[in-house]
């Protein structure tokens, strides 16, 4: 026969164990694979504080992600290709589950989400001169007047700059010195390089396949 006060007593003790394990860490993966749940050992904060590279890097692609799901929400009004909107979905869905996934690394470390503006700096300048491959002023103009098989093509070529942007910034993280050390970062930029570079490829034969179609 059970004791009913040890019965209770290890139920209280794991409710204590799962209230403090607190919710599960949930990395986004790359196209075509799930998203990693991070065993508590893989979440935590490491001892060794994160590089300046790796806050700037985290920072900026928090804006950089932004401007790239701007793009995506145009699609609902402005192209009737059922793939390119498939696409821009995927973007949707990916980025806004990675910013998700970066401002809680930044706010695991203390550390503040946006970028530190300089002093001199003008607050109207154009963000699109603080990250690669983010599309001008003119350019995100441009897109938010086209529409139809116009706009699918300044959506794709301006998508494909942005995403070449991306993996300059993961190559520029991976040539500083004592940047990515944190594994979960190192992944994470990691899945960056994987993702970016897939759609790439994809875009550039959505392009490829629109220029034949024209030729015909």
């Amino acid at each position: 026969m059970q004791n009913p006060i040890l019965t209770l007593a290890l139920s209280l003790a794991l409710s204590l164990a799962a209230q403090q394990a607190g919710p599960p860490i949930t990395q986004p993966g790359a196209p075509g694979h799930p998203s990693k749940t991070l065993t508590p050992a893989a979440a935590a904060v490491p001892d060794r504080p994160p590089s300046d590279a790796d806050v700037r890097f985290m920072q900026g692609m928090i804006m950089h992600h932004g401007q790239a799901v701007e793009m995506t929400h145009l699609l609902v009004t402005r192209s009737r290709d059922p793939e390119v909107q498939a696409l821009g979905q995927r973007i949707t869905i990916s980025q806004t589950d990675e910013m998700a996934f970066m401002k809680r690394w930044l706010t695991d470390r203390g550390k503040p989400l946006e970028l530190p503006m300089d002093m001199d700096m003008d607050p109207n300048m154009d963000m699109s001169a603080m990250m690669p491959g983010m599309l001008t002023r003119p350019q995100m103009e441009a897109l938010r007047k086209a529409s139809g098989p116009a706009f699918d093509h300044l959506f794709l070529t301006g998508m494909i700059q942005h995403h070449t942007g991306a993996l300059s910034m993961v190559q520029d993280l991976f040539a500083t010195p004592a940047a990515a050390q944190d594994p979960v970062l190192f992944d994470f930029a990691t899945d960056v390089d994987n993702t970016q570079l897939a759609e790439i490829d994809f875009m550039k034969q959505m392009l490829a396949h629109e220029n034949s179609k024209e030729k015909k």
